[in-house]
């Protein structure tokens, strides 16, 4: 099959710039919403194969990659789920499907809290369930803060292996290229936010299908935890990546696709 190309753009959304990979597709919108040091370029290889089935926008959340940026900004939760929601009306998106992963899925649950009017699904891929008085969210912040100050430098995907050793050199150079886009305070609020924001209250208020995929190694989400969403919510549906950490699609390619099969019906392990 032919390689989808990306386009470029930046659209004016909540009082910003927001920069999107496009990957045009033959179905329903789908807007990916990274994680907290993954601008949209790293999500390429994912986006080129979803752009099979879906129509697939890749956004740089704030403070990463090409977005606006700066200390001026507010880095909240609360601030980027605004972002999300104000996206859609920009681009006139209806009954689209946010995939988020990480961050970006604490992100797509708040958004779909506040208004989820343009949302058709929420694939929420291995969320921090860190919060007021819950266990803390297994990576520290040094890692994610160490590797940001020697990108800013100039660092090799070489260099990028002791952050990152289980991926692939090329994964490792795109990662070395673009770390240096992520603002340092950015992050460092985002991570906070994971301790201090509960996205629990939230998850009752999701009047909509939600699918949540669960890496089987990442520690992220435990049994109590998943056990605790279906309670807050029994019409999540869940599935496990068993040979995969919280980097999903990095550690387990096909994997990350059979476990979309099962949530969204489709048949990507099929081709």
């Amino acid at each position: 099959m032919n390689r989808i190309q990306s386009t470029g753009h930046n659209i004016a959304a909540n009082g910003i710039r927001h920069h999107y990979l496009h990957y045009a597709g033959p179905g329903p919108a789908l807007v990916l919403v990274p994680g907290i040091t993954s601008p949209a370029i790293t999500w390429g290889f994912v986006a080129e194969r979803l752009a099979e089935v879906f129509n697939v926008y890749v956004f740089d959340a704030r403070g990463r990659g090409l977005s606006s940026s700066g200390p001026e900004l507010d880095y909240s939760l609360d601030a980027m789920a605004d972002d999300v929601v104000a996206i859609l009306d920009a681009l006139k998106l209806d009954n689209a499907i946010i995939l988020g992963h990480s961050m970006g899925a604490r992100i797509a649950i708040r958004a779909a809290a506040k208004d989820a009017s343009r949302m058709g699904r929420l694939v929420l891929v291995d969320p921090p369930v860190s919060g007021p008085g819950r266990r803390a969210y297994p990576s520290k912040l040094p890692w994610y803060v160490d590797s940001i100050r020697l990108a800013e430098k100039g660092m090799d995907a070489e260099a990028m292996r002791a952050f990152c050793p289980t991926w692939t050199e090329e994964q490792r150079a795109l990662r070395a290229e673009w770390l240096h886009t992520c603002y340092e305070p950015a992050i460092v609020t985002a991570f906070e936010g994971f301790h201090t924001d509960d996205i629990h209250q939230d998850l009752p208020k999701l009047d909509m299908p939600v699918s949540l995929m669960i890496a089987g190694r990442g520690g992220v989400i435990e049994a109590a935890d998943e056990a605790e969403i279906t309670t807050l919510n029994p019409a999540i549906r869940s599935a496990r990546v068993p040979n995969a950490g919280h980097m999903i699609p990095w550690d387990d390619f096909d994997g990350f696709f059979d476990a979309l099969d099962t949530l969204l019906g489709t048949s990507f392990g099929k081709k």
